[in-house]
């Protein structure tokens, strides 16, 4: 498999994630928002049709708020106050390590779940701002590139010695934003300084994280040829039990303090399985923990 994605596939996915949007969204009718105008309920108090409250009125309060019945009836100026409508920002970054698309199945729901989360946000109205970061590098990409399908074209090359995605720290991220990380998170490193960052500057942060069910529970025995997914360089080894065992193990506590620390920083951390239907996917726990949701 290559290391990104084919045409078929984002072709295919980009199709499946139209359909899917349709009946799955992100959660942003779930937050109250602050920043540009737009159609959903902000932290303030705006000029939509939408009434919120009444005050005392106070020099220089726009008189078009003015409520003159109260005032017939009691002489006093009172303001009404209505709900501020605001535009929500969604900052979508795709980790384009080689290990998301080293296995067809896998580069598949990787790339279902990128298009996806920026339909989805483009349907609800949203600020869409697409990154692509791989170790040390990142890119920044407009949506014609995702819809036309060329991001393939701007994936970074990184260093082959940066395998955390270090780039994170000097992308152009926005403040009050929902920030949605999709990487299968197979990286070494402590994940404090991602989650931190992911829930900066009052954002939300997300994480949709694609799996093989061969990772997380392998089946392997005997001699076999490791091949590492982000240099492609080959490993013989002798897998015995007590070699699967130690796998095992390690694997499940990687994702268990990924867990403990996402909540830690309230951050939705959601894993996705990649073998199944993609709606049959997200219900077993993206849409349960909050990830996504149903409209």
């Amino acid at each position: 498999m290559s290391d990104r994605p084919s045409l078929e596939i984002c072709q295919q996915a980009h199709q499946r994630a139209l359909a899917i949007s349709a009946r799955i969204q992100l959660p942003l009718r779930s937050r109250v928002w602050k920043g540009q105008s737009g159609e959903f309920a902000g932290a303030g108090t705006g000029s939509s049709l939408d009434f919120q409250d009444h005050r005392l009125y106070a020099p220089g309060d726009d008189p078009r708020h003015i409520n003159w019945q109260a005032y017939a009836r009691t002489g006093s100026y009172s303001m009404k106050l209505y709900r501020e409508e605001v535009r929500p920002v969604v900052d979508l970054i795709l980790d384009v390590s080689a290990s998301m698309f080293f296995e067809e199945s896998k580069a598949t729901r990787s790339t279902e779940l990128f298009y996806l989360c920026a339909e989805s946000a483009r349907r609800q109205g949203a600020s869409l701002h697409l990154h692509l970061i791989h170790g040390d590098q990142s890119q920044e990409i407009p949506y014609e590139a995702l819809a036309q399908h060329h991001w393939m074209d701007r994936i970074p090359v990184a260093r082959e010695d940066a395998l955390f995605p270090s780039a994170w720290e000097r992308m152009p991220l926005q403040g009050q934003a929902i920030r949605i990380f999709i990487s299968d998170l197979l990286f070494p490193g402590s994940p404090e300084p991602l989650l931190r960052g992911l829930g900066a500057r009052q954002s939300q942060g997300i994480v949709l994280s694609p799996y093989l069910q061969e990772e997380a529970e392998p089946t392997w025995q005997g001699h076999y040829e490791m091949i590492d997914a982000e240099n492609e360089s080959r490993h013989p080894h002798r897998i015995d039990p007590s070699t699967l065992t130690h796998y095992r193990n390690a694997y499940l506590q990687h994702f268990s303090l990924w867990k403990e620390q996402a909540v830690r920083h309230q951050v939705i951390l959601s894993r996705v399985p990649a073998e199944s239907d993609l709606m049959v996917a997200l219900h077993a726990e993206a849409i349960h923990a909050g990830a996504l949701e149903t409209h």
